[in-house]
């Protein structure tokens, strides 16, 4: 495997930006206003971002961009690079993370090596915008071309510093650095998670992505436990070895466990993640077009990875179990078929209809098993349905969850993470469409409402646990590119679900 990543720790510093080693300075420009920032910046480059503005060259409109050579003497940094936020009223910490990402990708493709932004005139605290700032600009060291023979083609790494308005006191500045680090961390493990999306499925098959596991998780400190084919059957996985028995590829289920030194409750957060590495549909063929990317229908399965990654680096004092079940969807000659009836671990009988309906399938016995390795509170992450992306477009993701208490957690902690999150339904009427004439339920129910119906498929199997899902078949891989997204996997709900362990304040009975 080819790892894209070339993340490099994020710096701080504070005072005078004309001192800077850097080769360009970034200056956030608030649309519409022309504050000290803009003043700065304008007054290095001899006036030409007010020519900008007066032209309508740059307005500092969301993400646009304006650079310019500085023009004096005592200035180290050879130029400046204004990004825009957008109206004042509207940048949030999404908006300056984006921001964040599409100066680093800018200094990236201009092959400046040392990158320097300045975080001034944000409403937001200086320890909440320097997180958002770090998260953003190591999210642009992801690379997608790693297969790519010309070494041309490779980006340049960019060493970034994050700088601080005025001089800071020492507990202030280390209160700076913390934020950074963390921002830090989360952005690399979200481009860990986008890394295993981009890899082939003749290279990130469910073994080669159980040995990922191994490394990364003892190399973090978690403890690692992988289950093999002769174990799930053990369980009695019967929906997973459902979906794995078409392919010569073995099923694997990945567990990952964090232990904090002192917990602060008794609560157990469990992670599951859908693990296809690849899904050609099986019996119930997918149309060939796109089908490429399917790669990526493991997407789920590396967002709980990374975010495992990162709680064992940022150190929440709740406990984490995590669960990835690893399979390939394939139309081989034992492949389950329509019609068939597979048994869950727990025991319930499902009719299949559609062998595309194979991630519920898989995530049922995985959520069964985290309840049973003690998880008091679940979240699975999945590139479910078509039809999420249907209802939602490709730039939120899906929320169901109950009960509303944990439902309104998991909401304000994804889009405070900037993977923007909308609840949908789960009412009791749609398991009607679930009902089978010969087991106790089928695996879809048909096009309408077909991303809500399969959340209802999945609480079957929660216990009734506070309980969300995060469905990304929409947002888990970006076709069209943005300034701030290239095209190819996002490494959305990294952030989700590491925030939810180091908020458990917020919902672990017996946090103080």
């Amino acid at each position: 495997m080819r790892y894209s990543e070339q993340s490099l720790p994020v710096g701080v510093a504070a005072g005078t930006c004309a001192a800077l080693d850097a080769d360009v300075l970034v200056v956030p420009i608030f649309e519409g206003e022309d504050g000290p920032g803009f003043r700065m910046a304008d007054g290095a480059c001899g006036g030409r971002l007010s020519v900008a503005l007066a032209s309508r060259g740059f307005l500092g409109k969301p993400y646009t961009t304006f650079s310019a050579a500085v023009t004096l003497a005592d200035w180290r940094p050879a130029w400046v690079l204004a990004v825009g936020l957008g109206p004042r009223a509207d940048a949030d910490l999404s908006r300056l993370r984006r921001a964040g990402t599409t100066a680093a990708l800018v200094a990236r493709d201009r092959r400046w090596s040392r990158l320097a932004m300045v975080l001034t005139g944000f409403e937001a605290t200086l320890a909440d915008a320097a997180q958002a700032a770090a998260e953003g600009v190591t999210l642009a060291a992801h690379y997608n071309g790693v297969y790519k023979s010309d070494p041309d083609a490779k980006p340049v790494a960019v060493v970034h510093t994050l700088v601080a308005p005025g001089d800071l006191s020492r507990d202030d500045r280390e209160a700076f650095e913390q934020s950074v680090g963390r921002g830090y961390i989360l952005g690399a493990c979200s481009n860990l998670a986008r890394s295993l999306v981009n890899e082939p499925s003749n290279v990130m098959t469910p073994r080669a992505f159980a040995d990922i596991a191994i490394e990364i998780g003892a190399a973090a400190g978690l403890s690692v436990d992988v289950l093999d084919e002769d174990r799930i059957a053990g369980l009695n996985m019967g929906l997973l070895l459902g979906v794995a028995k078409g392919s010569i590829e073995p099923p694997r289920v990945v567990v990952l466990r964090y232990e904090p030194s002192r917990p602060a409750t008794q609560a157990v957060l469990g992670l599951v993640g859908k693990g296809v590495t690849f899904d050609s549909g099986g019996i119930t063929l997918k149309e060939p077009d796109g089908m490429h990317k399917m790669k990526s229908d493991m997407a789920g399965g590396a967002a709980v990875l990374g975010a495992m990654k990162a709680i064992a680096a940022l150190k929440p004092d709740v406990r984490v179990v995590a669960v990835i079940p690893l399979v390939e969807n394939m139309p081989g000659g034992r492949a389950f078929k329509p019609g068939d009836i597979l048994r869950s671990a727990d025991g319930k009988s499902v009719e299949v209809l559609d062998t595309d309906a194979e991630g519920r399938l898989i995530l049922g016995d995985a959520l069964w098993y985290a309840r049973d390795l003690g998880a008091t509170h679940l979240v699975d992450v999945a590139t479910l349905t078509g039809a999420v992306g249907i209802a939602l477009g490709r730039t939120t993701t899906g929320l169901f969850a109950a009960p509303p208490s944990w439902a309104s957690i998991v909401e304000r902690t994804a889009n405070r993470a900037g993977d923007r999150a909308w609840p949908l339904p789960l009412f009791d009427d749609y398991r009607e469409q679930l009902r089978s004439d010969i087991a106790d339920l089928t695996n879809i129910g048909g096009r309408a409402a077909g991303a809500i119906t399969a959340a209802i498929f999945l609480k079957e199997f929660t216990g009734a646990l506070p309980w969300a899902h995060l469905d990304i078949g929409g947002t888990a891989w970006c076709d069209e590119a943005q300034p701030f997204q290239p095209k190819g996997p996002t490494g959305v709900a990294v952030r989700t679900l590491a925030g939810l362990a180091l908020a458990s304040a917020d919902w672990a009975p017996g946090v103080a």
